[in-house]
């Protein structure tokens, strides 16, 4: 029998955490308590925001539904180690879809995970491999967690920084914003030394150490950290200037076209338009293009409209029609 209220509580939501019906005669053998507990104990979970639906019957029973906000959930060990281990994945590759949100639940989720626990997820990240496009870099997912940590929290965040030609520097910043390009991650900060706002790629990014200063976040000049990411690439000499039609809906491209991309622009009801400044290769334009899976016209720039036409020559003769 579980006679600490604050215990019982946590044990009762982890049974109706898992999606079935529970009749109450079922909670308070499990629980050690009466019936009349476990309905005052479901009355607690409702004050929480936790909503509990009970079914008339019987012997009545009890299941948690959706509500109107997210309340806290109850893991257990292995729940816990497989969400850890899955984020980690994802956030390591900077895989689209697996963005700042991810990163945050990744950081507060490692904050609290025993050590024990902790322990198991290193390892079994490092005894395996996951499957990716192997073509981005890869990042230790405790130097993401370290930097949206100290973004969620309005921190100071000191780190070395290794540039494009090699050149070693410290920075200390007022981190603003993670953004990923589907390929890779990049830091929106505040760089004190230096006065002004700054992008840098996370994968070059080592030693990442939390201050212990707070401040109070600047407003950043375009409001957008994806939209002050992409100017920033204009100003870089290796950026070209993309111009590519869809046939098909601007709804639907933008869907799945990253952020940092930009919106395309409705030509009509079934065709849009997209221009957009990029530093990625031409190579993994072409590749991401073509993955959209709609037909798409390049306007410019030229040399990625050869890259296109090499790729599905390529393609072609990788698959070569079935002869009669």
């Amino acid at each position: 029998m579980t006679t600490d209220t604050p215990a019982r509580l946590l044990q009762l939501l982890s049974l109706l955490q898992t999606p079935r019906e529970w009749p109450g005669g079922e909670l308070a053998e499990r629980l050690g308590v009466s019936r009349r507990t476990v309905r005052r104990d479901i009355d607690r979970l409702r004050e929480l925001g936790y909503p509990v639906q009970a079914t008339m019957g019987a012997d009545g029973g009890y299941r948690l539904v959706a509500g109107k906000a997210m309340p806290p959930l109850v893991l257990d060990d292995e729940e816990a180690v497989a969400i850890a281990v899955g984020l980690r994945a994802g956030a390591g590759h900077a895989l689209e879809g697996v963005d700042e949100a991810s990163v945050r639940a990744l950081a507060k989720l490692e904050q609290v995970l025993p050590s024990r626990l902790r322990h198991r997820v290193s390892t079994l990240q490092a005894a395996t491999t996951p499957l990716t496009s192997g073509d981005g870099p890869t990042i230790a997912p405790e130097t993401l967690t370290v930097i949206a940590s100290t973004i969620a929290g309005h921190e100071r965040l000191r780190f070395a920084y290794r540039a494009a030609d090699g050149t070693e520097s410290r920075r200390v910043t007022e981190p603003y914003r993670l953004v990923s390009t589907g390929r890779r991650w990049y830091l929106v900060a505040y760089d004190l030394d230096r006065a002004d706002w700054r992008t840098f790629r996370v994968d070059r990014v080592s030693d990442p150490f939390a201050t212990g200063a707070r401040f109070t976040p600047r407003e950043l000049p375009t409001g957008s950290a994806a939209e002050y990411l992409r100017r920033s690439m204009q100003r870089r000499q290796d950026s070209y200037d993309l111009d590519v039609t869809f046939a098909a809906p601007a709804q639907a491209v933008a869907t799945r076209l990253p952020a940092w991309l930009g919106t395309p622009e409705p030509v009509d009801d079934e065709t849009c338009r997209l221009r957009a400044t990029v530093s990625d290769t031409r190579d993994w334009m072409a590749v991401r293009l073509a993955m959209l899976g709609f037909d798409f016209t390049i306007h410019a720039p030229t040399e990625l409209a050869e890259v296109v036409r090499e790729l599905g020559d390529r393609l072609k003769r990788a698959a070569p029609s079935a002869r009669p």
